[in-house]
């Protein structure tokens, strides 16, 4: 990962650039982007992570560049941000479970439509002149 931009303390009189490593990295690539967990640690020695978000772009004249979004979690949001993060993912994973997409290139019989919708919502309409000239 790139260098980050430092935090500059003065020493005897000298500003000097902070260089922070990280002490844990893991790496996950999902397609299209690649997610960094970086465990980094104040002057304090207090841990905090960030999560980056790194994506391929194609900028102007064909120059390849990298999009990046970052988050600083600290250690006493850890546990509301782990509940709100299960909660999201549950959720989005019981409404993929409930919804299904239709597929356009199925034809339903009309007595397969009626098992699928309830017939208050659909007038049973005969289309038998279709395509003919």
């Amino acid at each position: 990962m790139e260098e980050e931009a430092g935090i500059k303390e003065v020493i005897n009189g000298h500003e000097e650039k902070i260089v922070k490593e990280e002490i844990f990295t893991k790496v996950v690539r999902a397609g299209k982007r690649t997610y960094f967990f970086d465990v980094k640690a104040t002057r304090k020695d207090d841990y905090y992570l960030t999560i980056t978000e790194s994506k391929k772009r194609l900028g102007k004249e064909g120059k390849v560049f990298y999009e990046k979004h970052k988050i600083f979690l600290y250690k006493e949001d850890f546990e509301k941000f782990s509940a709100g993060l299960k909660d999201a993912v549950t959720y989005i994973d019981n409404c993929n479970d409930d919804f299904i997409i239709p597929n356009p290139s199925v034809e339903i019989d009309v007595k397969d439509e009626k098992s699928i919708h309830s017939t208050e919502e659909f007038t049973n309409l005969e289309f038998e002149d279709l395509g003919k000239k």
